[in-house]
């Protein structure tokens, strides 16, 4: 069977190429996706709530992506978030700015985003088979179509290649697309995982798992040097830390050896050190003699107080009225930077995005076609590029779609 564009994935920018090939250049497109259900992984972004993309300008979508940002200025520039914003509200999904620029579904439901795609998918009369592509048809260089598992093979000049990378396996986003990749003689950047939780040297994580905190300040350091600080919310975990701060954070922390790195909470940033000083005082008053470990459940969740006692080496058994400043200062400090030491990330399969893939430099950034192989297009997170969260990686799904669907 015989088409004028094959894409290959059916997540976020795999069904957007296709949606755009066929509606707005009137192609005949096939959509190949192994799974059964489309867009399994946008279904879970944003806590199910799929944040879309992020409400900024092109400057400010570069800004956020800490991997190859140049590669990305055309497909911005050609794509920008407010081009997203208007083809989902086009495709019946008003959608609403929050927090940081945020833009989310007004609905706050991943299932709308994926179901106005697919939707459009089957108006537009895109084929849609659950059909798992092993190899690329090639002949002088250039994509002749596609062997699927089955032992099918679809034919077509142009092919995109949209599988996503290696985080999220059940979703479908298992590695197969660096192999297609491979056939046509790309090579790929090792694969690392980013936006994800953190394991770290402390033992004392395990006393407090499954505790979550709001608005608390995490910062992290590299040798001394701050290079991620946020205001937000994050959780303990038996192995460390995760939740949307950590993720964050773990965007930042690039290299290997992640005992480079430290991080640092502060507990209670709505108060300086001196206004948390009287508040400890104050509180101090009104239980001078009962134990310590009994006296700051109006200040720390109980699951932290244990935790934070043994840091500043004040014993449980101590009365208020003999806590000395020295042992208050401690205290203070153990409230106002607790500290972590990483020691690297949990497996690549839990992130939220793999960083790492398809080498960019061989692919034409102006139109996101192999520049190896003829007809051979690649979009999403499949490329050695990723963002920070906020709807940045998305952001990269949509405007790389968009080129590649614009150039097959």
């Amino acid at each position: 069977m015989s088409y004028d564009l094959i894409v290959i994935g059916g997540g976020a920018a795999g069904m957007t190429a296709a949606c755009m090939a066929a509606g707005r250049y009137g192609k005949s497109v096939l959509l190949l996706e192994r799974n059964p259900r489309l867009g399994r992984k946008l279904l879970i972004t944003g806590k199910g709530r799929c944040n879309i993309t992020n409400n900024c300008d092109i400057n400010g979508l570069i800004a956020n992506i800490p991997r190859n940002p140049r590669f990305l200025y055309s497909a911005f520039h050609n794509f920008s978030s407010e081009d997203t914003i208007s083809f989902f509200e086009n495709l019946g999904v008003p959608v609403k700015t929050e927090r940081g620029n945020r833009v989310f579904p007004q609905s706050d439901r991943a299932l709308d985003v994926a179901n106005a795609l697919e939707r459009e998918l089957r108006l537009l009369k895109v084929e849609i088979r659950t059909e798992r592509a092993l190899q690329l048809l090639l002949d002088g260089g250039h994509v002749t179509g596609v062997r699927c598992e089955s032992g099918s093979e679809y034919l077509a000049s142009s092919a995109i290649i949209a599988t996503g990378g290696k985080s999220y396996p059940l979703t479908g986003s298992t590695g197969d697309g660096y192999e297609l990749a491979k056939q046509a003689g790309h090579s790929i950047v090792p694969l690392t995982p980013s936006l994800i939780p953190v394991l770290t040297e402390e033992t004392d994580v395990k006393e407090m798992q499954g505790l979550s905190l709001k608005n608390v300040i995490l910062t992290v350091s590299q040798k001394g040097k701050n290079i991620y600080s946020e205001l937000g919310e994050m959780l303990f975990t038996h192995f460390g830390v995760s939740g949307p701060l950590v993720l964050s954070a773990s965007a930042h922390m690039r290299e290997a050896d992640k005992r480079q790195y430290r991080m640092e909470i502060d507990l209670k940033p709505g108060l300086t050190e001196e206004q948390l000083d009287k508040r400890l005082l104050r509180d101090f008053s009104q239980n001078l003699n009962r134990d310590i470990i009994n006296s700051l459940n109006a200040l720390l969740p109980r699951k932290l107080i244990p935790v934070v006692l043994k840091r500043s080496g004040i014993p449980f058994e101590t009365k208020i009225h003999e806590v000395t400043k020295a042992e208050r200062q401690s205290l203070l400090h153990a409230i106002k930077a607790f500290s972590l030491h990483p020691t690297g990330f949990r497996p690549i399969e839990e992130a939220i995005v793999t960083s790492g893939g398809v080498n960019v430099k061989e692919v034409n950034p102006k139109t996101m076609e192999s520049k190896l192989t003829g007809g051979l297009f690649f979009a999403g997170e499949v490329l050695d590029v990723d963002g920070y969260t906020g709807g940045f990686n998305l952001q990269i799904a949509f405007s790389t779609a968009h080129l590649a669907a614009l150039y097959a």
